[in-house]
């Protein structure tokens, strides 16, 4: 595909108008393995087959589709992340719940990862105008070479204007599994879900509630928090669900993770073989995980096809969709698919960042928001926005970084006078913005 549809849609295109975080935890998982002597190990744990031949894993599926098969770990590759929505009564295809677009770049050792709306309003190559989460039932019902996964795929490139070069399939089970067998992840609730209609496994509700604040998440409460409706809508959703992603990546980049899961490297193995499919080689896959423990996390980038690039629209048969505003998706091109500026020196890191910045004040003191804002906006710092915090007894301030823009988070910190550890992964914002703080009893004026 030699022209990106990004700034430039076709007129077919503008007359018809137009999910994981699963695929970073297998990635971390590896990634964080082969930093040791005995990472290998895992590797060869991760085998297409075991010992008695048994297959237990899916890697290499579908191949002999793929337009893109032989990336060698030196170019930039993007690959699609599909969440499907299985259930153990139903028989398939199912939906794809989740579809995020992940491209890590293995010469300046960078990454983004998009989220895509399931409720998309695009054109399926060959079948007309859908929801984009409908492509991957409409490649298995019809046949598709390579079925849904192949569909999936270039359905997302034709839309993008980007190539996709590989897919990796799994489902809801495998995160639970999976953030279990790692113990769990600690991660930032900026407001509190309460959600009585919480689906459970057999059609009925399981009412979700998360209090604010930290929150230690065992599998089964990820997914959830993941995977609830409570919120503004499924934009938040795809927030929480990149929160999770790079929780998990944060929790396996510690070298105490390894002792931790590496016994139980079989177990993942199982884990994984039932619920893990890919084009991607066993080869491939190792070469990614190297590559993933290159990445700083100042150079993972991320974003959400949001309200602010889409519109609601109500289609004739009464579906409820999303139409794309492509002038505004066009920013989305160089944050996600093209690499982030040099390091260089910082206050020209935080210049090319541009970072939008919300304060909001976490205390009983009056005014301390509005005193915080003067300060960092005379140092030059974009302020988008004063807003209360959820509440008024934060003991510690908290950085949120929503989009990666870590070199601001940095400079953030110092201008404070607050450690670097007050950064962190943000979730769902009120407004839209690249990182919020919210000022705790340590921030001194």
């Amino acid at each position: 595909m030699s022209k990106s549809r990004w700034a430039q849609p076709s007129p077919r295109q503008l007359r018809r108008a137009w999910v994981p975080f699963l695929f970073v935890t297998l990635l971390s998982v590896v990634a964080s393995v082969v930093t040791c002597s005995a990472g290998w190990t895992l590797l060869t744990v991760l085998s297409p087959r075991s010992a008695e031949g048994q297959v237990v894993s899916g890697f290499g599926v579908g191949t002999e589709y793929n337009e893109y098969p032989h990336w060698e770990g030196q170019e930039r590759v993007n690959i699609l992340v599909l969440g499907i929505d299985q259930r153990g009564q139903e028989q398939g295809p199912w939906r794809t719940d989740t579809m995020i677009v992940l491209s890590v770049d293995p010469v300046s050792k960078s990454a983004g990862m998009l989220s895509i709306p399931r409720d998309l309003w695009v054109e399926i190559p060959g079948y007309g105008l859908n929801r984009i989460n409908t492509a991957y039932v409409v490649g298995e019902l019809n046949q598709y070479p390579g079925g849904g996964p192949a569909l999936a795929k270039k359905t997302v490139q034709y839309n993008l204007g980007e190539p996709i070069h590989y897919y990796l399939q799994l489902n809801f089970t495998a995160a639970e599994q999976l953030v279990d067998l790692i113990g769990g992840v600690d991660v930032y609730v900026e407001r509190e879900i309460n959600d009585p209609l919480y689906p459970d496994a057999a059609y009925g509700y399981e009412p979700l509630y998360i209090p604010a604040g930290w929150q230690h998440m065992d599998g089964k409460l990820a997914l959830k928090y993941a995977r609830s409706r409570h919120g503004n809508s499924d934009f938040d959703r795809a927030r929480r669900q990149q929160q999770l992603l790079l929780a998990i990546r944060d929790k396996l980049s510690r070298l105490d993770a390894v002792t931790h899961w590496l016994p139980r490297a079989g177990e993942i193995a199982r884990t994984l073989g039932n619920t893990v499919q890919s084009d991607l080689t066993l080869d491939q896959v190792a070469r990614l995980a190297h590559l993933a423990t290159e990445l700083e996390a100042g150079r993972i980038r991320s974003a959400v096809i949001d309200s602010t690039m889409t519109t609601h629209w109500v289609t004739e048969s009464g579906a409820q969709v999303l139409i794309p505003n492509r002038e505004r998706m066009a920013a989305l091109h160089s944050l996600i698919f093209l690499p982030p500026p040099a390091a260089g020196d910082p206050n020209e890191q935080v210049t090319l960042e541009a970072a939008q910045i919300v304060i909001q004040n976490g205390t009983l003191q009056s005014g301390l928001a509005t005193q915080a804002a003067e300060r960092l906006a005379a140092q030059g710092f974009q302020i988008s926005k004063i807003m209360a915090a959820p509440h008024q007894d934060y003991p510690s301030t908290l950085i949120l970084v929503y989009t990666g823009k870590q070199a601001t988070a940095k400079a953030l910190a110092t201008a404070l006078g607050v450690p670097e550890s007050a950064i962190t992964i943000g979730g769902s914002p009120e407004v839209v913005c690249d990182i919020k703080v919210i000022l705790g009893a340590d921030y001194k004026p």
